[in-house]
């Protein structure tokens, strides 16, 4: 699937590379299909960006993979540019969104102001909460509540009977509570996860589906890949999460699934996020993953597909579209 139509410099953020696994991540499928394709790739982490007199300059690291080989990776001479002369960054810092993870998205912001085509668009990254965002689109969500209120939260569990509640910031099923009505531990589960009514947090009505699976749906540039990874949660665990324990099984898409992400894609679209992770419980949407999604390794290797080269494809189109030279 690999095109090659167009060569062009790639920087990618993210953390240190060798804390990538090489089975399971995401950002490695990205980088071998960017290498197949020929591009001149280059990496950084969110520290090596600073601004000087207006502009964004990156301490990059020339690098290539071999997945065959340990390290996987070889590294060149750092150099240090302005960040607008490298054509594509990819913004792959996994959360949590703290507020150095924001400075990041800015100090990009500026780059793409620039010229740099920065996937996804910084701006859009912080619009959208991987948690709230899925609110914009209410009609596909279970019923949901985002307060730090703790006695909305309890009006809110005797109405559902059920919920699950977590916190906006959270990551790979942490900090994921299961409460139901009349539950003895309701208070002590409020007073901690909204920190004494300090910290806004999510709560939704429970979905016993997630048994069957907490899918894991990728749109790139506004298509969904047809078929989802449904994590199925381990023996005795409440959450579906990989990073839990979860099997990742892969299912194809339902015409329920697809009508949701028709229905989101072109809010993708005009927002810049490119690749993007929906997370479904039967029919609701829970998340939408804007940071750093992943699941592409594991359906790869169920359905023998070269995902992220769609990415690519997509990045190309749009630097075609830009301008950039054949």
């Amino acid at each position: 699937m690999s095109t090659g139509t167009l060569k062009y410099s790639v920087a990618i953020v993210m953390d240190p590379i060798q804390s990538l696994n090489i089975k399971k991540d995401t950002t490695i499928a990205m980088m071998r299909e960017a290498q197949a394709r020929g591009l001149t790739l280059y990496y950084c982490q969110p520290r090596d960006l600073f601004v000087r007199e207006g502009v964004v300059y990156a301490e990059l690291t020339p690098f290539s993979i071999d997945l065959t080989a340990s390290p996987f990776y070889s590294l060149g001479e750092p150099i240090t540019v302005p960040l607008h002369t490298i054509d594509v960054v990819l913004m792959r810092k996994d959360p949590p969104f703290d507020m150095e993870y924001v400075y990041s998205t800015y100090l990009l912001e500026m780059a793409a102001r620039k010229g740099a085509l920065v996937v996804n668009r910084p701006d859009s990254i912080r619009a959208a909460n991987e948690k709230l965002f899925a609110t914009w689109f209410a009609e596909f969500c279970p019923p949901t509540l985002v307060t730090r209120d703790m006695k909305r939260i309890k009006a809110f569990i005797a109405e559902q009977q059920f919920i699950v509640v977590k916190p906006l910031d959270g990551m790979g099923g942490s900090q994921v509570f299961q409460i139901k009505a009349g539950d003895p531990n309701q208070n002590v589960i409020l007073e901690t996860i909204t920190h004494y009514g300090q910290r806004t947090v999510m709560a939704q009505r429970f979905l016993p589906e997630y048994k069957q699976g907490d899918k894991r749906i990728l749109i790139i540039n506004g298509k969904p890949y047809p078929h989802a990874l449904a994590r199925i949660p381990a023996e005795g665990e409440a959450r579906a999460n990989l990073a839990a324990g979860g099997k990742g099984v892969g299912v194809d898409l339902t015409a329920r699934e697809y009508a949701i992400c028709n229905a989101i894609a072109p809010t993708l679209i005009e927002m810049g996020l490119m690749f993007v992770g929906l997370d479904v419980i039967g029919d609701y949407v829970t998340e939408i993953n804007v940071t750093s999604p992943t699941g592409v390794r594991e359906l790869e290797a169920q359905y023998g597909d070269n995902i992220t080269a769609l990415m690519w494809d997509a990045i190309e189109q749009t630097l075609q579209q830009r301008g950039a030279t054949v």
